[in-house]
């Protein structure tokens, strides 16, 4: 049995039913994860645990259903996403975590609020001290940040030292004629745990869905005055292979990098704890990119 098999059918199931159906069970199990109501793993059996969890869920999205599974229950769990669940009301004060969040909610991005689902940020020209640099070109002087939002309150989770931007070799030598990818700022649902490289072939976030760059043909490492483009440009999220600070080398085309090849193994352990992933190793995550002077601008200390 399948939650689709109850739609448009006045079936009632109790929980001791539901635990009996292994595949209905695991099913439920999954979504109810995916909502951040459940812990992980999906393992079909349909406890005490999993039937509270399954309260919670109808009595959040008043289903007026309660104990047992009918038409109107699985119609919500087919359809219903995390953003739609009521959230705890969000506790914001000064601290960087919590600009970066007034930040997102002011440019109408997507702040997820739910335990293990987490943020990744990066904010261009911005130190580890969360202080402005010249955000200089050819360097690794921008910000990789997870944000988790707790009882309310965001809390970053870690953060690296990264680059938004391409190198010089790839700003001069560009793989694309058109010029070399720079990512405009804001949000994107374009990610997917996956591999990159070759010569050094590693876990990343790879780009699964369009993203909006500038183009830098004239080779001024500005966006300004640069044409957009829209598309799948293999602008993944992966590590530096340690490049020096001061020089991205070959390191970025255009991609998201974190410096380091042991941060970039902290961020991708700490992503694929988020429930969703945990849920669904296809899970395309949200990334959110922002330039440092404007949110010290618009939030200042």
């Amino acid at each position: 049995m399948k939650l689709q098999d109850f739609l448009g059918k006045e079936d009632k199931w109790g929980f001791e039913a539901i635990a009996q159906d292994l595949e209905l069970a695991r099913q439920i199990q999954i979504l109810l994860i995916g909502l951040s109501l459940l812990e992980p793993p999906a393992d079909s059996k349909f406890g005490p645990i999993s039937a509270a969890s399954l309260k919670k869920f109808q009595e959040l999205t008043k289903t007026g259903e309660t104990e047992f599974l009918g038409a109107v229950t699985a119609k919500k769990l087919i359809e219903t996403k995390p953003e739609d669940l009521p959230q705890p009301p969000l506790k914001l004060g000064n601290d960087i975590a919590s600009r970066i969040v007034k930040y997102m909610l002011a440019e109408n991005y997507q702040v997820f609020t739910a335990p293990k689902q987490y943020n990744i940020v990066y904010i261009e020209g911005m130190n580890g001290d969360w202080s402005l640099n010249s955000d200089a070109s050819n360097q690794f002087n921008d910000r990789r940040i997870v944000i988790e939002v707790v009882d309310g309150v965001p809390k970053i989770v870690d953060h690296w030292q990264a680059t938004t931007e391409p190198g010089a070799y790839y700003t001069y030598n560009p793989m694309n004629p058109a010029g070399a990818a720079r990512i405009k700022f804001g949000q994107y649902k374009s990610w997917a745990v996956g591999m990159h490289g070759s010569a050094e072939r590693h876990e990343a976030l790879v780009q699964v869905r369009p993203i909006t760059v500038y183009r830098d043909f004239n080779k001024d490492f500005q966006r300004t005055a640069d044409k957009l483009d829209t598309g799948l440009f293999y602008v993944n999220q992966h590590w530096g292979y340690d490049a020096p600070s001061n020089d991205i080398r070959n390191a970025s085309a255009g991609c998201l990098v974190g410096r380091m090849r042991q941060g970039h193994r902290e961020f991708m352990a700490i992503i694929k704890q988020d429930r969703r992933y945990v849920a669904n190793s296809d899970y395309v995550f949200y990334t959110t990119i922002i330039p440092g002077d404007d949110l010290v601008k618009k939030f200042p200390r």
